[in-house]
């Protein structure tokens, strides 16, 4: 087991800074939630969820469990291929941890990563390197599924002939967006010396205002993330498992939305859930927590459009979905994120 720690990780951990942007993203989230509800209309989603069946919200919920424990195997998996050995039972914990510090953070996938390498790294459970590299490898192939998923959805739409005209524009630049991304990732993975540049010119000039932001140090840290990124990535079994974890678990992921649909009595098109719920995902980079306001309605305006659900009755799932997908998540979650960091 790797032993190491890092002094610097210690910047990486709750500040009075993080909680009050989470607190300004949460009011931010609660206006747009409430203006998206005063456009739906409140009386008409109230009167779609009166008759609901909760046992579907339940079932929703527990997927969503399944999904997180499978995806923190994978976390497991790229840990082990450098030389990190913990417990799952604790990995699984620290995953809804930083799980909780996705969701509830405005670009809550930024600080993901971070959090976890730090809070595996000061109990000497893993340096601060091994961890971060472990969290960006299963994160990177966890995306895999994501466009598989997005784009089985999307060419089953154009062969099926499902796809509305009107909606036709909005889908298309979904599916560019979800070609444009992968290619920026492998761009960054493979062109190291573009990353250190773009990281060392943002932070120079910072370096030269505080003593607090060393920039070659960056560099540094920049060059021990990639040696350990090549060493998981020359692990094949390594990144077959971790894979083979990521699309089990995108299953359960896209699940909920279904299981929300028959809670208010509706049955989605399978293909169409594989499609909507990528997609919607990409709503959760609006400046909000965990994307709130911009899935919701990302997720409405889909199934209007593809499912041809009325307006009221689609926000009504929307907002079901977010209940065992996200809000869910954030309460168990942060009993976790609690548990770790008193751990620290």
């Amino acid at each position: 087991m790797t032993t190491s720690t890092d002094d610097g990780s210690g910047d990486s951990g709750v500040d009075a800074g993080t909680v009050g942007k989470s607190l300004v993203g949460f009011l931010i989230a609660g206006v747009v939630l409430y203006l998206f509800g005063r456009v739906v209309g409140w009386n008409e989603i109230a009167e779609t969820l009166r008759g609901a069946e909760l046992r579907w919200l339940a079932l929703a919920c527990a997927s969503t469990t399944v999904c997180l424990v499978i995806w923190s195997k994978a976390w497991d998996v790229t840990l082990s291929a450098v030389d990190v050995e913990i417990p799952f039972r604790s990995i699984v914990v620290t995953y809804y941890a930083a799980t909780f510090a996705d969701y509830v953070t405005p670009f809550g996938k930024a600080g993901g990563g971070p959090f976890v390498a730090y809070v595996l790294s000061t109990d000497d459970r893993a340096s601060f390197e091994n961890a971060l590299a472990s969290v960006v490898v299963s994160d990177t192939l966890n995306l895999v599924p994501f466009f598989t998923f997005a784009g089985v959805g999307f060419v089953a739409l154009g062969v099926t002939g499902n796809l509305p005209s009107n909606a036709r524009l909005l889908v298309y630049g979904l599916a560019a967006l979800l070609l444009v991304l992968p290619a920026v990732g492998y761009l960054l993975w493979t062109r190291q010396g573009l990353v250190e540049r773009l990281v060392v010119g943002v932070l120079g000039p910072v370096s030269k205002l505080t003593d607090r932001v060393d920039a070659e140090g960056v560099r540094e840290r920049v060059d021990e993330l990639y040696v350990h990124l090549n060493t998981i990535a020359d692990t094949g079994h390594a990144v077959a498992h971790t894979l083979a974890y990521a699309y089990v678990g995108w299953v359960f992921f896209a699940v909920p939305l279904y299981l929300a649909a028959l809670t208010v009595g509706v049955e989605i098109d399978p293909l169409l859930v594989l499609f909507i719920v990528p997609a919607s995902t990409l709503a959760s980079f609006v400046p909000t927590p965990g994307g709130l306001g911009g899935v919701e309605a990302a997720i409405t305006g889909l199934l209007v459009a593809l499912a041809g659900l009325s307006l009221g009755t689609a926000a009504s799932i929307a907002l079901l979905y977010r209940v065992a997908s996200y809000w869910y998540v954030v309460a168990v979650g942060g009993g976790a994120a609690l548990v770790q960091l008193r751990r620290t």
